[in-house]
């Protein structure tokens, strides 16, 4: 009898022990996450480079076709995978949302306050019926620009699909203690032959910067 209720006492002990053990793993990943995620938000701007790399004209649609390379910096300066955008048109607007974390009533919510998350959301192009719109950020998931690296972090996933859900629904935000969540879409007419800085200020300012690519890259075919 004495011999189970030791071996029973020595199983509540390991499975205690475990249990604790799980906690603290749980704990040390999120605090980490968490850092990686606040390290991110302390970026003064979000910045990212717009080139026109084609112009057809469409037969079929009697429109002309215009193709843009977006690229977009990380928070260290690092080149994200660009992307390439086709438009029926050229005067095209970039979306930006602004989300103020301040009191947000999150786990360690101190820690998030007075922060911001800013990045690119959107990109299109109006034209009434005929406008065109593609995700840069899709609803919901983490902005590639504050993706922390290695494994994909389960709490990480939940930070932001809170955020996702406090920024698409202004009243629980509100109550949420946020200071308010901003759209901004400045937009302009892009045209072959000139770089365009796009950068997203601290503040949630957006603007588009021009300038007339250098005469040596003009015609010329760059390689990989």
């Amino acid at each position: 009898m004495r011999k189970i209720k030791f071996i029973f006492l020595a199983l509540v002990i390991i499975l205690a022990s475990f249990g604790f053990y799980r906690f603290f793993m749980n704990q040390f990943s999120e605090n980490k996450a968490l850092k990686q995620v606040i390290k991110r938000l302390e970026s003064e701007s979000r910045i990212a480079e717009v080139l026109v790399t084609n112009v057809n004209y469409d037969e079929a649609e009697k429109k002309q076709k215009t193709t843009i390379k977006f690229l977009e910096y990380d928070t260290q300066g690092n080149p994200l995978e660009p992307r390439y955008f086709t438009f029926s048109g050229n005067i095209i607007q970039f979306q930006s949302l602004v989300v103020r974390f301040e009191d947000i009533h999150i786990r360690r919510a101190d820690k998030l306050r007075n922060k911001s998350a800013y990045f690119f959301w959107k990109v299109f192009m109006l034209d009434g019926r005929n406008t065109q719109e593609y995700d840069i950020t899709q609803s919901g998931q983490v902005p590639e620009v504050y993706k922390i690296e290695g494994d994909n972090s389960k709490f990480e996933d939940k930070l932001w699909k809170q955020f996702w859900y406090y920024a698409l629904n202004n009243e629980e935000a509100k109550k949420a203690g946020i200071k308010n969540a901003q759209i901004e879409a400045p937009g302009t007419m892009f045209i072959p032959g000139m770089l365009y800085t796009i950068k997203i200020e601290h503040d949630g300012g957006m603007r588009i910067d021009s300038l007339p690519l250098p005469s040596i890259l003009k015609g010329e075919k760059i390689p990989k």
